[in-house]
């Protein structure tokens, strides 16, 4: 349980049941299966190819993160992200890792490449415990990664100008409020800006990179009014990690079990 990986795989499985099973989930339910099925298999024949271990972690990881997530009704959109979300690691890598996160990938890519899936932001709908919940498994789990700075940064920049807004336009306190207790919002910050592999090294890089995350959605999601402009910022922030580390050395986060940061 030292690994951070085991308590994500726990949460996101936990999110992912209690979605299913207590909550209107969109699509057929063969979907929620298909992204952990696929995503494994595409692990183990690209391991097999670049002659590494195969770790059911990262995809299993990944997969759970698309189910809650990315919804569709094509079984060839499923297959599309699990490859777009497994390739990328294998295939797009900058000083010997994955530049982008792996999910985000996967969402961006297939949004702008077909209208067959979305994301469905108000899914989880807006109870506040349930939000209050995520948000403690999911700075358990970043505390134990080392990279809780991010998370804590993202959402304290996130906050303040979904405040500002509200305040611009008059608005009652409740609006951004019931705006922060979004599940995908927690998701976003607790499992995907926080990924340990696609951050700078250095806090200060860090701290700077969340800050940067947060100005770019706001400004895709209220100003060009994507609902998806926080994965949008995401995936377009990304190339700058690598400038921010020569900029900003720092040292390199490697996981617990001591396994090669190519195999997540």
């Amino acid at each position: 349980m030292k690994d951070p990986r085991h308590l994500q795989l726990m949460a996101l499985a936990g999110m992912l049941i209690y979605g299913l099973g207590w909550l209107d989930f969109p699509g057929p339910r063969w979907v929620y299966l298909l992204y952990p099925v696929s995503a494994l298999a595409l692990q183990w024949l690209f391991c097999r190819w670049r002659g590494v271990r195969f770790d059911f972690r990262s995809p299993l990881i990944s997969s759970l993160s698309l189910g809650l997530l990315l919804h569709t009704d094509s079984w060839l959109w499923v297959l599309v992200a699990a490859a777009i979300t497994i390739g990328g690691k294998f295939l797009i890598r900058v000083d010997g890792r994955h530049l982008f996160n792996p999910t985000c990938l996967a969402i961006v890519v297939t949004l702008l490449l077909s209208g067959r899936v979305w994301v469905s932001p108000g899914q989880w709908g807006l109870g506040a415990f349930l939000a209050f919940a995520a948000a403690c498994m999911g700075m358990w789990i970043v505390h134990h990664t080392r990279r809780s700075d991010i998370t804590l940064a993202f959402l304290a920049a996130w906050s303040a100008l979904v405040f500002a807004r509200s305040g611009w336009l008059g608005d009652p306190a409740a609006i951004p409020l019931l705006h922060l207790q979004s599940i995908s919002l927690l998701v976003f910050a607790f499992f995907m800006i926080s990924d340990p592999m696609t951050l700078p090294d250095r806090r200060l890089a860090r701290i700077g990179f969340a800050v940067v995350v947060a100005v770019t959605g706001y400004v895709l999601q209220y100003h060009f009014h994507l609902n998806e402009g926080l994965f949008y910022a995401l995936a377009v922030c990304t190339p700058l990690v690598p400038l921010l580390n020569r900029w900003f050395p720092g040292e390199r986060y490697t996981w617990p079990t001591g396994l090669a940061a190519f195999r997540r």
